[in-house]
């Protein structure tokens, strides 16, 4: 009879260690660049992969960026900003658009989706709002006639704000007013197969009322959680219930399967006296424990068996940003590459500094220069540290202690 392969105790190693590591799948980043100060795209590449990111969202459809992400499987979605939803209006003009800003990157950079506008209903802007479903379709149509419809869907970011209601989430609904509009979109969504975007972020949520918003429920950490009343759900964080809340509001118009996305959340790492929660550790934990639940593949309590498809906000701290200091210091990264606070991966030596003047946007309000503060699919692989997980570098020294032990004990059986 042929000796196992492995000891029982090599082979309990194997399993401990395995199940420590925690695996993110789809883990998308937002790559804003309103700064003067950061690194060149091609040396951002080598920092998207190391935190484990697979798709990238950009506020516009920078040259540069695409290029330098030529071949390399990541997946991203490019933007036109909210100036430009007049002129997409006309055929001719998003056809146009079409082929320079995607057509031409294809097959090479995997563009998959274009996001027209950003946060457009909260505006309050008639002539916004009036353009945003037009200019939707008509770049749709381009991509049609250029047969790139089938690889590249059309979207629009929202923020959570086009809510009247939100809590409990069984109770999510639409502004009155913005009723017809949304519905308008969400039938285009249906009849294309793109995704509904949202713009979620617990930590305005707890800035604004530190003293009766948890803590641990806006950071992911243990607690009591809270129970619809109505649903008897159980939720033990604040951006499931915000998420599920839009599940109800898009049931609540008869849209019960339309998949939602988050396509920002984050937290800051520094922020002014007033900016209650804005520090390195609520950062880190915010988005470590954020990417230990993508990993878990779980989705959220109204919808269990969907897939968290969410975009971290974002890869850099933006030193031209408007606004508060919060607004300054969402990155995961600063400038130079070095990790904005531990996140459990292996840092990468420090990348170049391209004298950029401030390109994409990022937030919530979008031009190709600036920006407004928020108002409010291959795998890829991420050890992450969060309060109970063990971080990368830890993994590998367990890995090559353990590679030792079974040699060992490979020896010893022979």
């Amino acid at each position: 009879m042929m000796e196992p392969l492995l000891t029982p105790i090599a082979a309990l190693l194997v399993a401990c260690l395995f199940s420590s590591i925690i695996m993110v799948s789809s883990l998308g980043i937002n790559y804003g660049q309103i700064a003067n100060n950061l690194p060149l795209p091609e040396n951002v590449v080598p920092l998207v992969k190391s935190i484990g990111a697979t798709r990238i969202k950009l506020y516009d459809a920078d040259p540069h960026v695409l290029k330098a992400f030529a071949n390399t499987g990541v997946e991203f979605i490019v933007s036109l900003g909210n100036e430009y939803l007049a002129n997409m209006k006309d055929p001719s003009k998003a056809q146009s658009w079409v082929k320079t800003n995607v057509q031409a990157y294809l097959p090479a950079t995997k563009i998959t989706c274009i996001a027209v506008g950003n946060e457009v209903l909260t505006f309050n802007d008639t002539t916004l709002t009036d353009n945003l479903l037009p200019a939707m379709q008509s770049v749709h149509t381009a991509l049609v006639n250029l047969k790139l419809d089938k690889l590249v869907t059309v979207t629009t970011a929202h923020s959570l704000a086009i809510l009247q209601t939100s809590y409990p989430p069984s109770a999510g609904v639409f502004r009155r007013d913005l009723v017809t509009c949304v519905a308008q979109i969400v039938d285009f969504h249906c009849k294309t197969g793109s995704p509904f975007l949202i713009n979620a972020y617990p930590y305005f949520a707890y800035k604004g009322n530190p003293k009766q918003v948890s803590l641990d429920f806006v950071l992911f950490q243990p607690n009591s959680g809270i129970v619809d009343p109505e649903s008897n759900l159980r939720y033990d964080n604040m951006l499931f219930a915000q998420i599920d809340a839009v599940h109800s509001a898009l049931a609540s118009i008869g849209y019960k399967n339309v998949c939602v996305q988050i396509s920002e959340t984050g937290w800051p790492s520094k922020g002014d006296a007033d900016e209650a929660g804005a520090t390195p550790e609520n950062a880190r934990k915010y988005n470590c424990n954020l990417m230990k639940l993508i990993g878990q593949k779980k989705g959220t309590p109204m919808k269990p068996n969907s897939d968290l498809n969410i975009y971290v906000f974002a890869l850099f701290n933006e030193n031209l940003k408007p606004g508060p200091s919060s607004e300054r210091n969402y990155g995961l990264f600063k400038p130079d590459g070095s990790q904005a606070y531990p996140l459990g991966v292996p840092a990468i030596s420090a990348v170049s500094n391209n004298s950029s003047s401030g390109g994409s946007g990022s937030g919530t309000a979008t031009t190709p220069s600036a920006s407004l503060p928020p108002a409010s699919s291959s795998s890829g692989y991420l050890a992450i540290t969060s309060d109970s997980g063990i971080s990368l570098c830890r993994c590998k020294s367990l890995l090559l202690c353990l590679v030792a032990f079974i040699s060992l004990a490979l020896h010893l059986q022979c």
